[in-house]
């Protein structure tokens, strides 16, 4: 049996979203349990409808909740009572494999790295995602795409490093694809930290375990070149969420054309089928669930607006993670590239 913990009070669709993810993840996984952190006088009316699963779905009251308002410093000051604090602190105490949240990114990032603190030689955590592309295996891996707002030379190859770990553990992939975005694929584009992670993730391939193909573009992020994308935080959240806002522009374009006359609603209804799969291929839904990467400890930070169905990925990918043993790889080909960069003559460190 694989336990997570969940945060009930973050989401904007409020818990009834949250405990509806609950129970379709378990559903989905016989050999998973859940403890659901809240304020026990809303949660227990709605765990009622799901008392099938009462042997493996239990309460944890935490009577207060953190705003998507909340600054980080206030919950690290003020946050030990609410349902965040407490679904980390369940897994610090080894009560769970894994935690999930769909509350403040910012306020999740501080109290897990209080409580679970960084990997040795991560400077950085940094949250990855999975994104849609023309790959192998369906998905790129991106990251980081909002933990921190920058990033120096040292954070990006650790979060090549993480980022590789991460994709050959969900995908079963030997050695993934590598790329650093940037604005060109010519070696003397970009900032001065960009260029210096360039030759530091292509020193670092064989400890890591990874073929790195330099520089890549916006435009490679859905294309068959790349398995992992490394950015700064900055870059990636700007990238994911004009990712996100195009695909809901082009769905409602589509939908505007198919109503447009009845030729158009009629091809709507001949292309039903297919645009039924092209609907789950891109449903950002499936694969709802930003993984916070270098820490001790997988925590996953689903997106805030999720419903029932983006809560129960979350959750399915936590425990998956849970219980692949990735983090001990990972922290092992950390350590070595950590110090690898201090044993390093000063002339040889890039």
């Amino acid at each position: 049996m694989v336990k997570v913990a969940v945060d009930a009070m973050g989401g904007d669709l409020g818990p009834s979203a949250v405990v509806g993810g609950c129970a379709m993840a378990l559903q989905a996984n016989p050999a998973l349990q859940v403890s659901i952190h809240g304020d026990q006088a809303i949660l227990g009316p709605l765990l009622a409808s799901h008392s099938v699963f009462s042997d493996r779905l239990t309460i944890c009251h935490a009577p207060e909740a953190v705003s998507m308002e909340d600054k980080p410093s206030h919950v690290m000051r003020h946050g030990r009572e609410t349902s965040m604090w407490s679904a980390i602190a369940a897994q610090k105490a080894g009560e769970a494999a894994a935690s999930v949240s769909c509350g403040n990114t910012g306020a999740l990032m501080a109290v897990s790295m209080l409580q679970l603190r960084r990997m040795e030689g991560v400077s950085r955590p940094a949250i990855a995602c999975l994104w849609p592309s023309r790959g192998r295996h369906g998905f790129s891996t991106m990251l980081d795409v909002g933990a921190d707002v920058k990033a120096e030379a040292p954070d990006l190859l650790a979060y090549a490093i993480m980022g590789a770990t991460y994709f050959r553990n969900d995908f079963d992939e030997p050695r993934p694809r590598v790329g650093l975005l940037n604005v060109g694929t010519e070696e003397h584009k970009g900032r001065a930290e960009i260029k210096e992670a360039h030759d530091l993730i292509a020193r670092h391939q064989e400890n890591g375990r990874y073929d790195y193909i330099g520089f890549v573009e916006g435009s490679d992020l859905p294309s068959e070149r790349v398995d992992v994308i490394v950015t700064d935080g900055f870059t990636g959240n700007v990238a994911l969420k004009t990712g996100e806002g195009t695909a809901r522009l082009i769905g409602g374009f589509l939908k505007e054309t198919f109503r447009s006359g009845w030729i158009s609603m009629l091809g709507g209804l001949l292309a039903r089928r297919a645009l039924k799969r092209l609907s789950l291929r891109i449903d950002p839904r499936r694969v709802n669930g930003g993984v916070f990467l270098g820490l001790n400890g997988t925590v996953v930070k689903s997106h805030g607006s999720a419903d029932a169905t983006g809560v129960a990925a979350a959750i399915g990918l936590a425990a998956k993670l849970a219980g692949s043993g990735y983090q001990g790889r990972m922290a092992e080909r950390l350590v070595i590239a950590a110090r690898a960069a201090q044993d390093a003559p000063e002339g040889d460190q890039a």
